[in-house]
């Protein structure tokens, strides 16, 4: 039994009560079927502006009715202090996944980034330290590491920011510290490496690589390649960022709290390797798939060239354990988009006839 095998066993035997922020997004989803599933009481909080309904309706269907009565939502919006406090008021734990992500979006609108960003959560830690929550686990992003050369990625060693949304993050580990050295607040930082999994949205001006290019050839289109493709990034799938999030919340080592940590494998694959993964995967359901080259494009401003992990203070500190390569994590996340694709279609034919 590893340690987060116990940590769920534990849970489940004495539920608590979590606040999930972003819960209609790509990972507070995530979070919220995994809460659920054990038998904890969750709240969740969003505005939709890059969350989706369909996603809440998604988890419901996943964990059943029973699980679902003990999930509380409310529609609100981080820039509003009122609507956080309203959210945090009995939380043993919040876990603020809201947020603009995207390095593009944030070029495009660093007004928008900032304000969701950096007001938004500077609002989530005065509501949190308000309602005496006992941690405070938040998203924070490998773009802080900016233009540091240096590979592995180690938490104490970053360069200078590349992007509004790098900065924005970045602020947000400042404030952290300050909260925790003047108030006495506990947080952890989890420092996400490329996510990816069921749920992430494939759509949009700013959608990420990976169901980017499942949606181009489930649709038969040429997959677009950002550069030479031999970009490289440290891929990481939902479940183990899920894992990170819970071992975050309830690490009982002492040195564990106030700390910023790196959530991946600990592995590379440029974007190259990662089409082929992709097709690979697909071909086993669609044939046709192998015979769509993809095309490619200028490379992206304010990207980092390359990127990898150091997970030894996760796995030290918190116990982190990441159970999927980026290979597995493909499979498990292809099987669902094509689950999801037909449904979608159904649904379609359905409402037509």
């Amino acid at each position: 039994m590893t340690h987060f095998d116990r940590i769920r066993a534990e849970l489940g035997a004495n539920p608590r009560k979590w606040l999930v922020t972003g819960v209609a997004g790509f990972i507070g989803s995530n979070l919220l079927e995994a809460l659920l599933e054990l038998n904890q009481f969750v709240v969740g909080m969003d505005n939709f502006s890059t969350g989706y309904r369909h996603n809440l309706h998604d988890v419901r269907e996943m964990v059943g009715e029973e699980k679902w009565s003990n999930f509380v939502f409310h529609e609100g919006d981080i820039r509003n202090i009122d609507d956080c406090r309203k959210a945090c008021r009995g939380a043993d734990y919040v876990l603020h996944q809201a947020a603009l992500g995207s390095v593009p979006r944030s070029i495009d609108d660093p007004v928008a980034t900032n304000a969701s960003n950096v007001d938004g959560f500077l609002n989530m830690l005065v509501a949190a330290g308000e309602a005496n929550v006992k941690r405070f686990v938040y998203a924070s992003s490998s773009a802080v590491y900016g233009d540091s050369p240096h590979l592995p990625k180690v938490e104490d060693r970053i360069g200078n920011s590349l992007s509004p949304y790098a900065t924005s993050k970045l602020i947000n580990e400042l404030y952290a510290d300050v909260f925790a050295r003047v108030y006495e607040c506990k947080w952890v930082g989890l420092r996400y490496f490329n996510v990816f999994g069921k749920r992430q949205d494939p759509k949009g001006a700013y959608a990420a690589v990976i169901p980017r290019w499942i949606d181009s050839l489930l649709n038969f289109h040429k997959p677009v390649i950002n550069g030479d493709g031999e970009t490289s990034r440290d891929f990481c799938y939902i479940k183990d960022v899920v894992q990170a999030n819970i071992l975050a919340a309830l690490s009982d080592s002492g040195d564990s709290a106030n700390k910023a940590y790196n959530v991946a494998v600990g592995d590379r694959t440029t974007l190259n390797e990662l089409m082929g993964l992709i097709k690979a995967s697909l071909v086993r359901h669609i044939p046709e798939v192998a015979a769509i080259d993809p095309e490619y494009g200028p490379f992206r401003k304010g990207d980092v060239r390359h990127s990898l992990a150091d997970i030894s203070r996760a796995r030290d500190l918190l116990g982190y354990s990441p159970k999927y390569n980026v290979g597995g994590g493909i499979e498990e996340s292809i099987d669902w988009y094509i689950a999801d694709s037909r449904s979608r279609q159904k649904a379609k034919l359905a409402t037509s006839v």
